[in-house]
């Protein structure tokens, strides 16, 4: 059982990077959308291509635009918590279980 401990341990690890790695691309989107960036620049382009397919759903269902404030960032930052705290941690709860289940 140790393996499946270590393997479901190591796949909250790797959620957990992932998840904060997405949050500093929106946070950094946030910020870019004050400043006019060149929108030709290559980092620029990632940032808008890798936050956009989640922030357009989200701004069709809360019609962002016709408030003139853009919640989709704060939205997805929330989220990302909400998956850190709910998803990584019983992961790591679950490899707990797991790894103490095949002990004495």
């Amino acid at each position: 059982m140790f393996f499946a401990a270590n393997f479901v341990s190591a796949l909250a690890e790797v959620f957990d990077y992932l998840l904060t790695f997405y949050m500093w691309v929106v946070i950094i989107r946030s910020l870019l959308s004050w400043v006019s960036p060149d929108p030709y620049n290559s980092i620029v382009q990632f940032v808008y291509n890798i936050t956009e397919p989640i922030f357009y759903p989200i701004r069709r269902m809360m019609g962002a635009y016709s408030t003139g404030i853009d919640l989709a960032p704060m939205i997805v930052l929330f989220a990302i918590m909400f998956l850190r705290k709910f998803l990584v941690h019983s992961l790591y709860d679950i490899a707990a279980q797991l790894g103490s289940s095949g002990r004495f």
